[in-house]
């Protein structure tokens, strides 16, 4: 196997991911584990980690490391945005094998058990499932091998296993970063929040911009990590790749705190709201099922 020169930014959870390590020359492995046979194995092995509590996912491990290394001008050329288990998790092995060298933007992706859901029905699809379309009602799509599109509706915000703390949905949350941005019907992004990015791609931003996000989404994790944590997951491929203008606080570290604590203000009002409309709508049907 020829090692790549590109750099491993390797986020782990309870994995000793010793057959990723075979690709690369030079990584690090930020260890978020809570099995101490894990974090014993890792320091046995001297293996270049930093161990760190658990967010419950990885976007923050990547935006601390890019916050981190553009204060200090020392972002490798090409880092790999890898989870310990991404071979068998994300991607295969043979997918794998394919881009691990590649030095431009690629999406770790690939979806084999889900593509007859995920794809356009043809005549053979629909004849290996009895006659019937696997994709229809299906809010996903494949663009290709690793391309993953989903319809923005933000079904994935749910109170009782990811709550929300800032915003109501990706577009409020879209709006917040950027001033006038297109709002999309369709998702374009790598389930798993995994990726080979150019240092230019990360250099889009400052090191604020990267704290902030993570304020963002890194406030609790009972019952699950935050809702914004899967917006921000759906993000990253603009984050990396558009243009678009900033609004002035993603760069303020002062004037974000202010804009986020009304943020959390309004949500809170809001919920609220909503939670004395239903009330009110439970005593109205309960007196009208009485008369």
């Amino acid at each position: 196997m020829i090692k790549t020169s590109n750099f491993f930014l390797i986020h782990n959870y309870n994995t000793v991911p010793d057959d990723l390590l075979k690709y690369c020359n030079n990584y690090v492995i930020y260890d978020a584990s809570d099995d101490s046979s894990i974090m014993h194995t890792l320091d046995e092995k001297s293996y270049n980690v930093i161990h760190i509590p658990n967010t419950g996912h990885n976007i923050t491990t990547y935006f601390s490391y890019f916050a981190d290394h553009l204060e200090k001008g020392d972002l490798p050329c090409v880092i790999e945005c890898l989870k310990g288990n991404i071979i068998g998790r994300h991607v295969s092995k043979e997918y794998f094998d394919a881009v691990y060298q590649n030095t431009f933007f690629t999406y770790l992706y690939e979806e084999r058990s889900m593509r007859d859901r995920y794809s356009k029905a043809t005549p053979e699809v629909i004849a290996a499932h009895n006659g019937k379309d696997p994709s229809e009602g299906c809010i996903a799509s494949l663009l290709s091998q690793s391309r993953f599109i989903e319809l923005n509706s933000s079904w994935y915000m749910h109170e009782n296993t990811h709550p929300s703390k800032y915003f109501t949905d990706f577009d409020d949350l879209l709006r917040f970063i950027y001033k006038d941005p297109v709002i999309p019907k369709y998702v374009e992004f790598a389930p798993g929040g995994c990726y080979i990015l150019r240092k230019e791609q990360v250099e889009l931003h400052s090191a604020s911009f990267y704290r902030n996000l993570n304020k963002i989404q890194n406030y609790t994790i009972t019952p699950g990590f935050p809702a914004e944590a899967y917006i921000i997951e759906r993000l990253l491929p603009i984050i990396f790749n558009e243009r678009c203008e900033v609004n002035p606080w993603m760069n303020d570290d002062e004037s974000f705190d202010m804009c986020l604590a009304e943020q959390a203000k309004r949500l809170t009002e809001k919920k609220e709201a909503l939670s004395n409309r239903t009330f009110f709508q439970k005593v109205k049907d309960h007196l009208k099922n009485s008369l």
